[in-house]
């Protein structure tokens, strides 16, 4: 289960500012420690629910075991501020082995050295990155050329729907195409007085995951070109996306309308999330939903599908958006040679990745994993494997100042929903300067 998104990545970008002076020049300081003398090492990661805990300490002890010499000091509930902050200061205290839920972030921390550079690791362990990591978990983990971190376990994206909602009103599949989607989405709605018993969909994007890089892998686009300017306002997809974001929203209520009823949502992470009490009858969510809706007693049926695709894209149904947990080292440790151990076990052993998944109900990220028969899930899980697996599943692209513009291209898409911008190319053109300048200044 994943506990930090975008809307609280702009904390994680703050922080990271920070890092990137500080850890400069230092992914050097500890690559000479012998990895089989006895020593210890401090692991710190983001993981705060009893199962998730215990998912980590059991693999942890899978470690120790087979590395009797090293002892793992395990320091969970670990968000990026505190990682910063830690990083920043390094000692004996410090984390060796270090991991982050922000993959946004990926391209800031490889390029201003706050991980690690993983390639001498990789090329003296003669691990097979192709051949043990899907493509997309490859390319979020490193930044023009520069790998600093591997995937530990992944977020795959797809569509929850109600299926008793949707037996009464005569709904035999889930949309395959954003226009099937809207269809849905109204026949769904049942509205009462100025509200709703029931909303299709919520297109919103402070809605729950609906998010403008969640919305996108529906489209086939590219966030920059190959000079690595911001794409937005040349690329159609993106005119496109938002065109049919605005209309959803106006077809089923409005925007003040819509909002006005999100306003009644439950907390995303709780029992009352909107999707668990029947008050939204679709839901764009993460492998985690199905666990936490069945725990949480939802009342219906739940069906789980890949998002619908663009109209014009249909033969790419299936793909979806990827997202995941990153691992890699801390550049002031002074036990690297030890912490890649770990770092190379927990990521790319077989077993470890497939208990792990089974303890926390994320999809595996090695190509051996998503097809192990010790995989233990619910058979609509299958979905989130699939899409993992999609050859054109998509994620966001990296920059220099990690999810800074992402938010910047966010904060565009609450001005466009509730009509205060008219002009949506214009808007978009303003989007990329205001883009291409961030970047320009980090770099």
């Amino acid at each position: 289960m994943r506990t930090s998104r975008l809307t609280t990545t702009a904390v994680a970008v703050a922080a990271i500012s920070v890092l990137a002076t500080a850890c400069t020049g230092q992914s050097e300081a500890g690559a000479s420690d012998d990895p089989n003398a006895k020593t210890a090492i401090n692991f710190w990661h983001g993981w705060s629910a009893p199962a998730e805990v215990k998912a980590i300490q059991d693999n942890i002890d899978r470690f120790e075991k087979a590395h009797p010499n090293i002892t793992v000091k395990v320091s969970g509930n670990i968000n990026d501020d505190k990682l910063n902050q830690a990083l920043r200061a390094g000692g004996s205290d410090g984390p060796d082995v270090v991991s982050s839920f922000t993959t946004a972030n990926v391209g800031k921390f490889c390029s201003s050295g706050a991980f690690t550079d993983l390639k001498p690791f990789i090329e003296k362990s003669k691990l097979d990155l192709e051949k043990t990591f899907p493509k997309v978990l490859l390319d979020y983990t490193q930044f023009e050329g520069k790998r600093c971190a591997l995937p530990l376990l992944t977020d795959a994206y797809g569509l929850y729907y109600n299926k008793d909602a949707f037996k009464k009103a005569g709904i035999t599949a889930p949309p395959k195409t954003m226009s099937e989607l809207a269809d849905v989405a109204k026949k769904l709605t049942v509205e009462k007085g100025d509200t709703y018993e029931q909303l299709g969909f919520m297109p919103n994007f402070h809605g729950y995951e609906t998010v403008v890089s969640h919305y996108m892998p529906s489209w086939n686009h590219a966030y920059f070109d190959e000079n690595g300017k911001s794409n937005i306002a040349k690329d159609p997809a993106f005119a496109k996306m938002f065109t049919y974001q605005k209309k959803l929203v106006d077809s089923l209520g409005g925007y003040d309308r819509l909002e006005k009823y999100r306003g009644a949502f439950g907390d995303e992470w709780g029992a009352k999330h909107p999707f668990h009490t029947g008050q939204v009858a679709m839901q764009l969510d993460g492998e985690w939903r199905l666990g936490m809706a069945e725990d949480a007693g939802a009342d219906f049926e739940i069906g789980v599908a890949p998002m619908p695709v663009a109209d014009d894209e249909a033969d790419s149904y299936g793909k979806g958006y990827l997202s995941g947990t990153i691992v890699g080292i801390a550049p002031a440790s002074k036990k690297q040679n030890a912490a890649w151990e770990l770092v190379k076990f927990m990521t790319s052993d077989t077993e470890a990745v497939v208990n792990f998944s089974n303890g926390i109900r994320n999809v595996p990220s090695t190509l051996e994993a998503l097809k192990s028969p010790d995989l233990k899930f619910d058979p609509r899980f299958k979905t989130f494997l699939d899409i993992a697996q999609h050859p054109e599943s998509m994620t966001s692209d990296g920059a220099v100042n990690g999810a800074t513009y992402q938010l910047t291209l966010q904060d565009f898409g609450y001005q466009y929903e509730k009509g205060a911008v008219k002009d949506l190319q214009a808007g978009l053109e303003k989007t990329a300067r205001q883009i291409d300048t961030d970047i320009a200044k980090a770099k």
